[in-house]
This record gives structure tokens, C-alpha cells and sequence, in this order.
């Protein structure tokens, strides 16, 4: 950990966010299964198990509940410190509070209503030894687990970061033969109907802009529809008659967000590996559903017996793939393959239409 002067700009806070309700519900889980391993491991003679497993219970609540309440409190100043500070100040805090529970659990097994319900046994016996020997604890598990966020945090945060890099990288690869092809056909349709050149020409601009844009990270369904539509606009121009697009998109929740340059890339390879080298052309066929709470969308084109002749690296669909599972996670599925005449892309995530649900 270095002592910077403050976390770096769009830095993402290494503490998990307690405040929310899942991260509670944690906190009580381990709070739980703590409780069980520390009572097993006791095996206290003069307290049965379940006694002594509630009081430790309780008291490890009071602490998991209690600490998660003040980071979540803090979390906001916490954010502001650089690293150091920042364990430093969640260490000092965790390990105030462990102690002053204790010297309050200590005090409440001394009291004359513990007294008369005879359960003084339940309690330390020593304030100072049950105090010291707690707060240690704390402090080192503290430590340990503030020392294993940050690792984690940093691993991942290193891994979005490489698979970002790739992602801009790809985004910003333009094939050759697209561009080329495309503008021999605009310089063609300069002299035979202008006004279909000057369309096309606005449509490459909005597919180069698409493209390029470092806001597309995320974007809504529709908006990717579009651009789709936008691409097979301009390579209609060139292929004519031979190019077909059944568009079979009706069930697909249009605001759903979903990764930029997500379907166009799928709607290129299909063109340039299914359609493109058969004589006839062919069709490429788009369907999408809703079910489940998951979003499906399958791309399908036809591929001759002999195969495509043409080399495919398998760019797109591991851009696709990187994409969606810096969106998704391991929710956002990529299948691909032949099956007899057709080569077939299935896209399946989860339906999400709002931005904060994204890193939930």
C-alpha cells in the first residue's frame, strides 16, 4: 500500500459497500458461521452448546452489525483518504469498538439484574483479559481481511483495466476491405444518384462514430439496433440483392442496456464469412427474446458445404465476450458454432434498464 496523497480520480473504493442490504446479510452469515466454528472449537464443559453458542452469537452480532454500521456511516470520509489512512482509521475504528462492546458485555454480566437471573457465569470474569485478548483479535483480523480486500480489489480492478485496453483496441479496428469496399461504392454512387451517396456517406460517419465512441460502454438495446441497421444500409449498397436481413426482433425490451458494438461486429461476420463468398448470397437471420428475466439474441447465417475459405480469428466474438463479462459478470453467456448449413451466435444476459444495477 502506498501513502499517496488521495485515491487516484475514478478509482474504485477497495471496502465493499456495506451499506447495502446483500452485504448486511453477509456480515450475519459469517457472523454466524463464526459463531458455530468458535463454540465447536470450545467444547466448554461448564456451558452447553447451545448456550454457548448464543452468547457468542450475540456478541459477534453486536460487533459484525456494529462495525458495518460505522463503515457505512464513514464510508464516504474513508473514500477521500489515500490507502494507509484509510486501513489505518477502519483499523483504529473496528478495534475501538471491539473493545468498547467488550468492557460493555463485561459490565452488563456484573450488574444485579445479571445477578438475579444467576447467569453471571455467561460473562468474563476479568474486564482487562476479555478487553485486551478481543481488541488483539480484532485488530488482526482487522488487518488481515482490510489487507484482502485491497488485494482483491487491485487483481480485479488490473484485469477490467487489461480487458478495457483490449476492448478500445478492438472497437477502434476497422477491417480494410469494409472500408475500401465502402468508399469505391460511394465514389460510384457520386456519379450515378448523389443523394444515395450522400446517405451512405452519413451512414459511415454514424457507424465510424459508433465505433469510436469512449461512451458507448454501456448503451441501450435500441440504440445498438440501430447501428446494425446502419451497417447493413452500407453493405446493401455493395451487395445488392444478395444480401438479406430478417430482422425477427420484436419480443427484445429495446431499453435494455447492453455493451456498445455489441450485434454489429456479429452482423459483419456473418456478411463477410456466410454471404459474401456464395454466388447467390444469402440470408442473415436476427432473432432476440425475453424470458426469464435474460435477454437472448441469436444471429444465424448460412455457410456453404465447402466452407468459407476466408481466415476468421475469432476477434469479434472474443471482444464480445470480454465485454460482457465486464458487464455481467458470469451472467453474460457467448455461444457459437456450426450446425449443418449455418453458423450460429447466441448472445444471452440478463435484462437491465437501470445504471446502478449494473455493479450491484
Amino acid at each position: 500500500m502506498k501513502a499517496d496523497a488521495g485515491p487516484p480520480a475514478g478509482k474504485r473504493f477497495y471496502l465493499p459497500d456495506v451499506c447495502r442490504s446483500r452485504a448486511a446479510l453477509g456480515v450475519v452469515l459469517i457472523v454466524e458461521v463464526t459463531a458455530i466454528v468458535l463454540a465447536l472449537a470450545r467444547n466448554n464443559l461448564a456451558i452447553d452448546f447451545w448456550t454457548d453458542l448464543a452468547r457468542t452469537s450475540f456478541f459477534l452480532l453486536w460487533i459484525g452489525l456494529a462495525g458495518a454500521g460505522l463503515l457505512c456511516a464513514l464510508r464516504t470520509k474513508l473514500e477521500r483518504m489515500s490507502v494507509v489512512r484509510g486501513a489505518t482509521a477502519a483499523l483504529v475504528i473496528i478495534s475501538a469498538l471491539v473493545a468498547l462492546i467488550s468492557q460493555t458485555t463485561y459490565m452488563l454480566g456484573h450488574t444485579e439484574f445479571a445477578r438475579m437471573l444467576d447467569a453471571e457465569s455467561l460473562f468474563p470474569a476479568s474486564a482487562w483479559s476479555f478487553v485486551a485478548r478481543n481488541s488483539a483479535i480484532a485488530a488482526v483480523v482487522t488487518a488481515l481481511t482490510l489487507r484482502y480486500f485491497y488485494v482483491t480489489n487491485e487483481w480485479r480492478r488490473n484485469i477490467e483495466m487489461q480487458a478495457r485496453a483490449r476492448v478500445n483496441a478492438l472497437q477502434a479496428r476497422i477491417r480494410p476491405h469494409f472500408l475500401f469496399n465502402s468508399m469505391n461504392t460511394i465514389a460510384s454512387l457520386t456519379r450515378t444518384n448523389p443523394a444515395r451517396a450522400e446517405a451512405a456517406v452519413q451512414d459511415l460517419a454514424d457507424l465510424f462514430r459508433a465505433n469510436l465512441s469512449e461512451k458507448r460502454n454501456t448503451i441501450t438495446l435500441a440504440d445498438e439496433l440501430d447501428v446494425a441497421r446502419t451497417y447493413q444500409r452500407i453493405e446493401h449498397l455493395r451487395l445488392g440483392e444478395r444480401l438479406k436481413v430478417d430482422w425477427q426482433i420484436e419480443m427484445l425490451p429495446r431499453l435494455a442496456l447492453v455493451p456498445g458494438s455489441l450485434l454489429q461486429p456479429l452482423l459483419e461476420n456473418a456478411i463477410y464469412h456466410g454471404i459474401e463468398p456464395q454466388p447467390g448470397g444469402g440470408t442473415v437471420s436476427v432473432s432476440g427474446e425475453l424470458s426469464g428475466g435474460l435477454v437472448t439474441i441469436v444471429v444465424r447465417n448460412p455457410v456453404s458445404e465447402k466452407g468459407s475459405d476466408r481466415e476468421g480469428n475469432q476477434l469479434a466474438l472474443a471482444n464480445i465476450r470480454e465485454r460482457l463479462a465486464l458487464v455481467y459478470g458470469d451472467r453474460g453467456i457467448v455461444k457459437a458454432g456450426r450446425f449443418g448449413d449455418e453458423y450460429i451466435v447466441t448472445l444471452r444476459f440478463p435484462h437491465i434498464e437501470n445504471q446502478d444495477r449494473l455493479t450491484a
